[in-house]
Formats: structure tokens, C-alpha cells, sequence
């Protein structure tokens, strides 16, 4: 008796676990899941591409049953009839469409419910009417895209030619005018800072020497601050009058500003003139005995009838006192034959060596 207790409760077991498995199954498909079903005929017009039983059902894009049987029509075996097994609370109604989907590019088929008219006979089951072309294929619908472009390419083949011919006449009028294209590019970068910078390249005044009567020496010391000028001659520029820019000059600088440099030229020049009694290199303009007052009137590159470079200096000798002790008006200019950078700086140095001679002569008779 103790024995066959166990074999009796084991047995007992599995029967009500495949009693269960049984009731989880009828509960699924009538009271659970997706609840009681109604079967549907659908009939399609066409091929149904990949339609296979246990495909499913959506309605509004969601599931609400599966395929349950596929066939060819008997009366016309164009046409493919389906049956669906959907749930009942499905509101397919007279209005319903069908048709037939791919989930995702190359995905299994599904039949859809959004649509349709509703065909029912007595004691059959409500038949569906696909729309037409419902179960045309992905790769069917492509070749149709395809060929509805086809149809508007050839319709409009002749303005496409000439679009085609415009565009050619276009980029070889780009070609033609490639070097044109790059200056005004270039020109854009150049008024918006943009770009490399240009290499600027610098000329400097030479000091003159033999400037002078030898044996005669300045008498006292003497100091020559910067010189005086009008806004348009504070600046590193090759000038020109008329006023404007000239080919050759555009990398054109001078080694600091006229004023600055006229200074240092003429200081070089009276040390080389008179090194023991030289001008005093110094901010501390009292100490000396004198001071060379110079007023740049000049220096530039006058283009109107001869071309030629001017310099022109206004010069004054003043005591410590303030007072004037001598004045003087000291102009010269030098023909230039080419109009380049290194042509203009030698005329600049010839006329310069002229203007520093003449000069220092005068500051020694004055002083």
C-alpha cells in the first residue's frame, strides 16, 4: 500500500499538467489572447507574392488574427482566396478595405484590414474584396516607379538636352575665365582680411658721405628731433602725386615711417660729417646748444609731365633760448626713368645726398 501511493499521486500529476497545458490552450484562443475568433474569406485579385498561412492580420496596423487557409479561386484561378481568422471584437464592417503589406523592405507579407466592400451569402462566411493590385510585390511596384520616370524623362528629353547643353556652355565659359575668377577671388580676400598676407618688402634711405669742406666742424652741440609732417607723409608708403596706387608698389615699404626716417638719415649723416661734435642721441632735447628743426614738405614721386622724385625740407636752427637763428628752404628732385620700386629708391638716395649736403654746409656756416 505504501508503495503504490506515490505512482498514484505522480500519476495524478501529469494528467491534471496536461489538463492544464489543454485549458491554457482553449483559454487562449477563445477567452484569452486575442479572445473569440470570426473567420473571414478574402478573396485578391491577383498574385499574393510570399502570403503564407500563419501570416498575419492587422487591422490599423495592429494584430488581430492570422491566415488560416490559402487557395486559388475555383471559377478563376487569376483570383487568390484566403481565409482569415480574426477576432470578433474586430470592427470589420462594410466599409472595411483590405490589402496586402511588407513589414519592412524585404519582410514577410501581412494581410490588412482598413477598407472594402463586403460581400455576404446565406450560410457562407462574409467574403472581403481586396482592393486591386493588393498583392502586387515590392520589386513590381519598383519596376512600375521606374518606369512612370522612364515616361517622364523620354516626355521631357528635349529640355533635358538643353539643361544639359547650358550647363556645358557654362562650365566652359568657368574655364575660359579660370585665371579672371582667381583675381576676383583673390581681390575678396584681400578687401576682407582673408587669405595669406602678402610679402611687404622693405627699402631703407642711404646715408650719404663726403658731405662736406673738410676742416670745417660744427661749433656747438647740436640736437635734430623728429621732424614735423603733414598726416599723409606719417606713414611707410611709397607717395605718389597725383595721389594714387601705382602697379610694382602695392609690397612697397619704406624701413619705418618718412618722419623717423628722414631723423635717423640726417643724424647718420652730421655723425659721418663731424663725428667728435655728432647730434646728441638723446630725449633730452635741452642739453644741446642748438636744435635742427625740420619740416617735411615733400617726398614723393611726381608723375605729371617729367617723371621725377621731389624732396622738400623747411629747416630751422633754434638757440636754447627758443629763438630762431637761421631758416631755410631746401628742395631738389631727381628724373626717374622706370617706375619700380628699386628704381624710385636709388632717385630717392641721389636726391636725399643733395638735400644732406646742402644742409649740413648751411648748419655750419649757422651755427
Amino acid at each position: 500500500m505504501e508503495t503504490r501511493a506515490p505512482h498514484v499521486l505522480i500519476g495524478s500529476f501529469v494528467l491534471a499538467a496536461i489538463l492544464a497545458v489543454f485549458g491554457f490552450v482553449y483559454w487562449l484562443n477563445n477567452t484569452g489572447g486575442i479572445g473569440p475568433r470570426t473567420n473571414y474569406q478574402v478573396q485578391f485579385q491577383g498574385p499574393v507574392p510570399g502570403l503564407l498561412v500563419g501570416a498575419g492580420v492587422l487591422f490599423n496596423g495592429i494584430r488581430v488574427g492570422e491566415v488560416t487557409q490559402l487557395g486559388l479561386a475555383p471559377d478563376n484561378p487569376r483570383f487568390v482566396n484566403a481565409t482569415i481568422s480574426v477576432a470578433t471584437v474586430t470592427p470589420v464592417r462594410s466599409d472595411t478595405r483590405v490589402g496586402l503589406e511588407f513589414q519592412g523592405l524585404t519582410g514577410v507579407p501581412v494581410v490588412t484590414l482598413e477598407g472594402g466592400a463586403i460581400v455576404a451569402k446565406a450560410g457562407e462566411p462574409v467574403t472581403l474584396i481586396a482592393e486591386a493590385g493588393a498583392g502586387q510585390s515590392m520589386t513590381q511596384a519598383a519596376r512600375d516607379a521606374l518606369r512612370r520616370v522612364d515616361t517622364v524623362l523620354q516626355d521631357n528629353s528635349g529640355p533635358l538636352k538643353d539643361t544639359i547643353a547650358n550647363f556645358k556652355t557654362f562650365s566652359d565659359g568657368l574655364a575660359r575665365n579660370t585665371g579672371k575668377l582667381d583675381g576676383i577671388i583673390a581681390g575678396l580676400e584681400k578687401m576682407t582680411g582673408g587669405g595669406t598676407p602678402a610679402q611687404k618688402i622693405t627699402y631703407d634711405l642711404r646715408t650719404p658721405k663726403n658731405l662736406g669742406p673738410a676742416g670745417k666742424t660744427l661749433s656747438a652741440s647740436l640736437a635734430i628731433p623728429e621732424p614735423s609732417a603733414v598726416a599723409m607723409l606719417q606713414t611707410q608708403r611709397m607717395l605718389f602725386a597725383p595721389v594714387g596706387d601705382r602697379p610694382g608698389f602695392a609690397d612697397f615699404l619704406w624701413a619705418d615711417s618718412i618722419p623717423k626716417l628722414v631723423q635717423a638719415r640726417l643724424i647718420d649723416s652730421f655723425e659721418n660729417y663731424d663725428i667728435a661734435h655728432a647730434p646728441l642721441r638723446t630725449t633730452d632735447l635741452g642739453q644741446a646748444d642748438y636744435q635742427l628743426l625740420i619740416d617735411i614738405r615733400r617726398f614723393r614721386i611726381a608723375t605729371e609731365g617729367e617723371t621725377r622724385v621731389e624732396i622738400e625740407l623747411s629747416a630751422r636752427i633754434v638757440d636754447k633760448n627758443g629763438k630762431v637763428v637761421a631758416s631755410r628752404l631746401i628742395e631738389t628732385s631727381e628724373k626717374l626713368d622706370k617706375v619700380e620700386p628699386a628704381a624710385a629708391v636709388a632717385a630717392f638716395d641721389a636726391a636725399f645726398a643733395r638735400i644732406v649736403k646742402e644742409l649740413i654746409g648751411w648748419s655750419v656756416q649757422a651755427m
